[in-house]
């Protein structure tokens, strides 16, 4: 989880570095179709496209769309905001789900864990600062960013349990790639040098690798006790924001950045508390 953290941020240096040379939507894309070969080919050789229907599943293709969405918002936002802030927003998404599961699901949700979600979105509102001279409008779009990644976590609840997670993996792909490029159709697009080959490459690269760390940590780790380390994406991301472009966060946005990390961590560990009591209660005497 720690290596998937580290690519998922160099991705998305690489995406915002290079950004500031061409179009948003045409390196998306082009990131895209790069990331969804990969992957395509991966699918073939473990000889999973013979259940490519599934992909066609509404499940699916919620989820796949939910991914698409946030990857245009999210990025677009990036290139804007300081790569630190964009993702400390980013990690709001546990306190988002936790919201919308007792909603959505039902799912019983304590007083503890809505009072850390209510206190998580406050660190929001100490980043972003909506009204003041520090308010950062593009912020708006990696706020929308988690709300359509809800989307995409809540549609991944009603996929069967037959579906090959390396389909649902390119289902995210192909529409990632579609998404994009409609996104690239508005914009002028710029002839690529052997730079701009490198980098979208390179960010490709991470993207892939990353997605499968992650992967394969959530498959042979306990979830629990992987889910806290995805919160190194947002030192990850300090540090590299301090090394490529010089930021340092003032104090309200650390102080922002330590209550949202502060409220998604305790959410996580009181789920844990939850289920494990849950499952104490379940089982058979001995």
């Amino acid at each position: 989880m720690l290596l998937a953290c580290l690519f998922f941020i160099c991705n998305d240096t690489l995406v915002k570095y290079g950004a500031a040379d061409m179009p948003i939507g045409q390196l998306l894309f082009l990131r895209s179709l790069i990331a969804t070969a990969a992957v395509g080919l991966y699918v073939w050789y473990k000889g999973s496209l013979r259940q490519l229907p599934h992909c066609l599943k509404p499940a699916v293709l919620l989820r796949s769309f939910g991914d698409g969405a946030s990857t245009v918002l999210y990025m677009t936002g990036l290139v804007h905001l300081p790569i630190a802030n964009a993702s400390a927003i980013g990690q709001a998404l546990p306190l988002a789900v936790t919201a919308a599961s007792a909603f959505v699901l039902r799912e019983q949700v304590g007083w503890r864990r809505w009072l850390s979600v209510f206190i998580g979105f406050l660190g929001i509102l100490v980043i972003i600062r909506p009204g003041t001279d520090g308010f950062n409008g593009w912020s708006l779009f990696v706020i929308l960013s988690v709300g359509t990644l809800v989307v995409r976590e809540m549609a991944t609840r009603f996929i069967g349990p037959g579906v090959d997670n390396l389909l649902v993996l390119l289902s995210n792909c192909i529409v990632v790639s579609l998404v994009t490029g409609a996104m690239a159709l508005f914009e002028p697009w710029r002839p690529l040098d052997a730079g701009h080959a490198v980098l979208i490459f390179g960010a490709a690269s991470f993207l892939v690798v990353a997605i499968a760390c992650s992967i394969e940590s959530m498959l042979h780790g306990d979830v629990s006790l992987i889910a806290p380390f995805r919160y190194a994406f947002v030192i990850f991301a300090l540090l590299i924001g301090f090394v490529v472009w010089g930021d340092v966060p003032d104090l309200p946005t650390i102080v922002g950045i330590v209550i949202v990390v502060g409220s998604g961590l305790y959410v996580i560990y009181r789920e844990r508390v939850v289920a494990h009591g849950v499952a104490s209660r379940t089982e058979p005497l001995p």
